[in-house]
């Protein structure tokens, strides 16, 4: 009669469990490699795709989103017989509304220099709105002058106009406002004459200065000792 060993038979059924776990893990391993793997790839077109577009996609995108949703909301408030413009500033908060109103009131705004046509007809237009008429001052010069106040060319011309004081100051200040803004816009270095003089031109001068501005900290202690003359 033969006897087996009970100790034996659970050694090898542990073992052999302890190496279906293994595989069971390195199975596990594999599938998550091969998932980041194909992830990974998936990124990676997905960025080329993304290069490969034009700059302002995104831009142009989420405007098309949007006006796809503004449409969507009309057609919805269309249905149910309501304003949609109503409906839409209803949504609009106080500080919104606030910012709105304050870029509505900010009239004639100097978007800087286009060419000479638009800037001397935006300087007609400041000047046009500055100036306040006086009709009682209207009224007596047309007595006045009588036929001369409309003259054309078979009209005689006896009295020479004269400008007032207030219209004179008044030119003279506008004039004087405009010096002062356009000396702002000048970004001309001005010269200074107290500096010392280094250059033979002005090409030469653009080079010192390019010297100086790269090496002058470690040279300003050689100019100093040839000028005392105590260079070795």
């Amino acid at each position: 009669m033969s006897t087996q060993d009970p100790e034996a038979g659970t050694s090898s059924t542990s073992g052999a469990s302890s190496r279906e776990d293994r595989l069971k893990r390195l199975k596990e391993l594999h599938l998550r490699r091969n998932e980041a793997r194909k992830l990974n790839h998936q990124e990676v077109v997905e960025e080329d795709r993304r290069k490969k577009l034009p700059t302002n996609w995104e831009a142009k995108r989420k405007r098309v989103e949007w006006e796809e949703e503004e449409e969507k909301k009309r057609q919805e408030c269309e249905a149910k017989g309501e304003d949609y413009d109503r409906v839409k500033l209803l949504d609009v908060g106080a500080d919104e509304a606030e910012r709105w109103e304050r870029k509505k009131k900010k009239k004639n705004p100097d978007p800087g220099f286009s060419d000479y046509e638009a800037a001397t007809h935006r300087q007609y237009q400041r000047l046009t709105k500055q100036l306040k008429p006086d009709m009682n001052d209207y009224e007596r010069k047309k007595e006045k002058m009588g036929e001369e106040f409309y003259a054309d060319t078979s009209t005689l011309i006896t009295s020479q106009p004269t400008d007032s004081k207030e219209a004179i100051d008044r030119m003279v200040e506008d004039v004087e406002k405009q010096i002062e803004k356009r000396s702002k816009y000048s970004r001309r270095r001005a010269h200074d004459e107290d500096a010392d003089i280094d250059y033979i031109n002005d090409r030469n001068a653009k080079f010192n200065k390019k010297l100086e501005r790269f090496y002058g900290q470690y040279t300003t202690e050689i100019k100093q000792n040839l000028e005392r003359g105590t260079a070795v």
